[in-house]
């Protein structure tokens, strides 16, 4: 048999030496950024000022072990759409059940958190969108929100040092000067009822200090009461009437865990049930099915995740979806590598001084 079809002369043109870099190149950085390492941009501004609007990260597929891709035909390096032509980057032709490589360590309270965004349905769960937050809770915690500070099994969890609330200052009618607030990085926000009113969005140094500005006579935070029931928060039922700064208490499942369903813990774990854990879930007279069977409880068969922005009344989170289960994780936000003001003059387009900088 003739194998000569398969045989190289011993010499490649330009053009394949091209070719097969090219190629060389792409399996290359599809496998880095798969199983290692891959570049995410903030786009939002729920993790201010923690992370800026701009910043550029690296995130470790590593640290929490990586997962093996569920819908492999891609196109190389675009996650949802097609660069220039648009439409789907991706086939649902073959889709690969949820499995995660071995990793460094698990996932901590307080670890800055990638992930897919867990209410997109209609996409892959390796296809949703990447957001990143803050994980404020970990399987097997019990978290609550009293007033705006958050406990985690009945102990506070302190706003990140760069963390942000909403406060309410009000003057003796004098305009709050801009340049002092551009130096306390005070950025959203603005006049609010009246023209000694205001409110912004504020960490707590920004709080000490606008304090002592004399002609400021109160700072106060905003809180959103309890028991004032916000239609726009999870699980979505009046019962429970919470809202963005009285949450809860609320139960976070780890594997295994068995937890007993009725009428106040149904709505909260529904979900979990039948989209994340793909059972079939239903109420008939007052009593509730999995799988067409009646029961009154259910075993989870994932760990779930609780993230929130650091920005607290900017950040669309799990008060407002609800759990991240275990098979959206994507990695650590270890650090970052490079920062883009889009608002700064053609001299300050770079924030130099957040260049190379490690997410903690």
């Amino acid at each position: 048999m003739n194998w000569k079809f398969w045989q190289s002369s011993g010499h490649k043109s330009k053009t394949r030496e091209w070719i097969d870099a090219l190629i060389f190149a792409v399996i290359a950085a599809t496998i880095i950024r798969t199983f290692f390492i891959e570049a995410f941009t903030i786009p939002t501004p729920s993790m201010e000022k923690s992370l800026l609007v701009g910043d550029f990260l690296f995130v470790s597929k590593i640290s929490y072990g990586a997962r093996t891709p569920m819908t492999p035909l891609s196109f190389p390096f675009a996650h949802q759409e097609m660069p220039i032509f648009g439409g789907k980057s991706y086939s649902e032709w073959i889709k690969l059940p949820y499995y995660r490589l071995p990793g460094f360590s698990k996932i901590k309270n307080q670890d800055v958190v990638v992930f897919n965004y867990p209410m997109e349905d209609d996409r892959p769960v390796d296809k949703q969108t990447h957001y990143i937050k803050r994980c404020i809770g970990i399987p097997g915690d019990s978290l609550k929100i009293i007033d705006r500070l958050v406990y985690i099994n009945n102990k506070p969890s302190d706003l990140p040092e760069k963390g942000q609330l909403t406060y309410e200052i009000k003057t003796d009618g004098s305009g709050l000067n801009r340049t002092v607030l551009e130096d306390l990085d005070v950025t959203e926000g603005g006049p609010s009822f009246s023209m000694d009113s205001y409110r912004y969005l504020l960490t707590p140094n920004a709080v000490k200090e606008i304090s002592k500005i004399k002609i400021v006579r109160s700072l106060e935070p905003v809180v959103q009461q309890k028991g004032e029931f916000a239609d726009y928060i999870f699980p979505f039922d009046p019962k429970l009437a919470w809202n963005v700064d009285n949450y809860g208490p609320v139960y976070i499942p780890k594997a295994g865990d068995k937890i007993e369903l009725n009428e106040k813990t149904l709505p909260v774990y529904r979900r979990a049930i039948s989209t994340y854990e793909h059972n079939k879930l239903e109420e008939r007279n007052g009593k509730i099915y999995i799988n067409d069977t009646e029961t009154t409880s259910y075993t989870f068969k994932m760990n779930y995740y609780w993230m929130m922005g650091d920005n607290r009344h900017n950040s669309a989170d799990s008060r407002f979806w609800g759990f991240v289960p275990e098979d959206h994780i994507v990695g650590k936000a270890v650090f970052i590598w490079m920062s883009w003001n889009s608002q700064g003059s053609f001299f300050n387009k770079i924030r130099w001084k957040r260049l190379f900088r490690l997410i903690h």
